[in-house]
């Protein structure tokens, strides 16, 4: 397979030890059973890990970049592969030096579908549970940790303060520009956010890889699960249309399926795959385009 070789070499993560530590510390940030007054504590009391993630993140972040990574990626013409196949390369994240947790990408992303198929959920809401981190393929090609985790926010138009860290968005370029600074910015009130740019990051690519093949409501859980200034926080509505406005009630339904799937009974991949296989070819021919 394309990449797999140098994967080792590749796989380097600057700010946070691994994925897993990532997705450990969005679970316990976005708890439901957090008092109130500890719900968004970004401050000296979160890793210092994190805070320097976000301090990449938001410097780095700028316009000109998230078009470029579109212009990069967007065309789908790095490689071909299915969507189990993909499931089995992103697999090779794993991170054996991190002490907390050795769960396999593919067993996350099968509890997170598990717990919706448990449910009774629609079939291809069950398929973008499976799916909703391929995109963090990313980091085998190559990208640093901060393009391809965190949450996402709009790029072109003034930040809200209800983003993560908001104070290291001083050092961002972005900051200069002042039509960037506004409340509009480059887009028009109600224009949609599929014309509104986000922060570049896994959610946006594999949103691009798999577009021409899952209903609109799939296609909005993996572009949007995270961006919670605006699932979470009611950010951004004057971008929003009626689209988005449908949309959003099943990206809110779908985020804690994400969060909290994770479960000391971790499933038997021998015993599930036959099932997911079926499914994935329901929507997707044997390789697709990434």
């Amino acid at each position: 397979m394309p990449f797999l070789a140098g994967y080792a070499i590749l796989y380097h993560m600057e700010a946070l030890n691994s994925l897993e530590q990532w997705d450990d510390f969005v679970e316990g940030r976005y708890d439901p059973n957090r008092k109130t007054e500890d719900f968004r504590k970004y401050d000296d009391s979160a890793p210092s890990g994190v805070r320097d993630f976000y301090q990449l993140n938001h410097t780095n972040q700028t316009r000109d970049f998230v078009l470029e990574k579109k212009r990069q990626y967007a065309s789908r013409g790095r490689t071909e592969m299915g969507i189990w196949e993909a499931l089995e390369y992103l697999n090779t994240l794993v991170d054996d030096s991190d002490p907390d947790t050795d769960l396999s990408q593919i067993e996350h992303c099968l509890q997170t579908a598990e717990a919706i198929r448990r449910d009774g959920h629609p079939r291809w809401m069950v398929l973008a549970g499976l799916m909703h981190d391929l995109g963090k393929v990313l980091c085998l090609y190559g990208e640093p940790q901060w393009a391809v985790v965190g949450d996402t926010f709009p790029v072109g138009c003034a930040w809200s303060n209800k983003i993560v860290f908001p104070e290291f968005f001083a050092q961002n370029p972005d900051a200069k520009v002042p039509e960037y600074q506004t409340r509009n910015g480059v887009y028009e009130e109600g224009c949609g956010l599929d014309k509104v740019d986000l922060s570049w990051g896994h959610d946006e690519y594999l949103y691009h890889v798999t577009k021409d093949y899952l209903p609109m409501e799939a296609l909005y859980m993996i572009r949007y699960h995270s961006f919670y200034p605006w699932h979470r926080e009611g950010q951004y509505q004057h971008l929003m249309n009626d689209q988005d406005r449908a949309m959003l009630p099943w990206v809110q339904k779908f985020n804690p399926y994400d969060l909290y799937s994770k479960s000391a009974a971790r499933p038997k991949v021998s015993d599930v795959k036959p099932f997911y296989e079926e499914l994935i070819q329901e929507y997707f021919p044997a390789r697709i385009a990434w």
